[in-house]
């Protein structure tokens, strides 16, 4: 994966140039009382400014919601492309499939690629804004590190592609179809006869979760049945042998899960099956991705498939559609997914 770029030498860093609209790097420089040349060298990352200074500039920057053009950034200081991606971390398979996705059609197109985690950050906004002045374009992993606040700078000044979270106005988008596929699952799972069917994952935690929630909800709904609440887990391996244990000690009565993604699955199962429990005799366990340990386990794990690499790929191509000079596509893309029969749910021999 490429890194981010690094800055020409000079005695003078070029002033960063910024949108007609909003605030300009002259009114950052009124606001902190600092010159236009130390703001250049603060969004520049230089590191030849005193922390004093640095802190009125980026305090400045945020009360303006100031994000310098990227195209003029790029022309100042010589340099290709570069596209910011924001995930929340880097575990589990999703992360890192959709970060190949992104990276290798940025490579293709010839870009370099910034990556930011927001794991343990305490002001994304900040952080995004501070990533948006080394980058031309960005792409976020659902909508908690784009809060209204950074869209509204960002908004007519850096093209931005969210990825699987919730549109917001005049930012493009791209995602996953979830709430069909979730009823699909569902009514498949109660189709087996199962009747104590429960969710495992936090419908809040995720716009993509609370579709598949939803889809769970109707599937019972479409039987004149009342769903279970949901236990509410993050999607997690540990949480997933969490839940397990609860399960084992008699705290949740199922005779059936319906996980927000495969990683819950099968840890689930697996720990399940560790404690001398049928899947899917006593209980059965269904998940979402098909992750490539889904295929491999047994018994096969009955999943949803969405094509994760696909969305890098798009989030890529849209981004680099738009710093060359394309027009935003503000009807979300919304991609189509798949219900994988296999095993786990009760089905012989798939």
């Amino acid at each position: 994966m490429a890194t981010a770029r690094k800055h020409g030498g000079g005695s003078s860093p070029a002033p960063v140039q910024t949108a007609s609209v909003g605030a300009t790097i002259y009114s950052v420089a009124e606001r902190a009382g600092v010159s236009i040349a130390t703001v250049s060298r603060v969004l520049q990352g230089a590191g030849t400014v005193s922390a004093k200074s640095t802190q009125k500039v980026l305090d400045a920057v945020e009360e303006l919601n100031y994000v310098p053009l990227g195209a003029a950034r790029s022309l100042a200081v010589r340099h290709h492309e570069a596209h910011g991606l924001v995930l929340p971390e880097l575990s589990g398979p999703y992360y890192s499939e959709l970060l190949m996705g992104f990276e290798s059609r940025a490579a293709e197109l010839g870009q370099s690629v910034t990556l930011m985690l927001t794991d343990g950050k305490a002001d994304l906004a900040r952080a995004v804004r501070q990533l948006a002045t080394h980058v031309d374009a960005i792409a976020v992993l659902g909508s908690a590190a784009m809060p209204p606040a950074v869209a509204r700078a960002l908004h007519g000044q850096k093209p931005v592609v969210i990825i699987a979270g919730a549109p917001q106005e005049g930012i493009e988008s791209v995602r996953a179809e979830n709430a069909h596929s979730a009823e699909q699952l569902t009514e498949h799972v109660l189709a087996h006869g199962r009747t104590r069917l429960v969710f495992a994952g936090d419908p809040e935690g995720a716009p993509d979760i609370t579709e598949r929630h939803a889809g769970f909800v109707a599937a019972h709904r479409a039987r004149g049945l009342e769903p279970a609440p949901p236990v509410r887990v993050p999607f997690r391996e540990g949480e997933g042998e969490a839940v397990a244990e609860r399960i084992l000690a008699g705290e949740i009565d199922a005779d059936a899960l319906v996980c927000a993604n495969d990683e819950l699955a099968l840890a689930i199962m697996t720990h399940l099956q560790d404690a001398g429990r049928d899947v899917p005799g006593d209980i059965a366990v269904v998940g979402w991705d098909d992750v490539m340990t889904s295929r491999y386990v047994r018994p096969g794990l009955t999943t949803v498939r969405q094509p994760v690499h696909e969305l890098g790929v798009i989030a890529a191509d849209r981004l680099h559609q738009r710093v060359s000079g394309g027009q935003p596509v503000l009807e979300p893309q919304i991609l189509p997914t798949q219900v994988v029969i296999r095993g786990s749910c009760g089905c012989a021999g798939r």
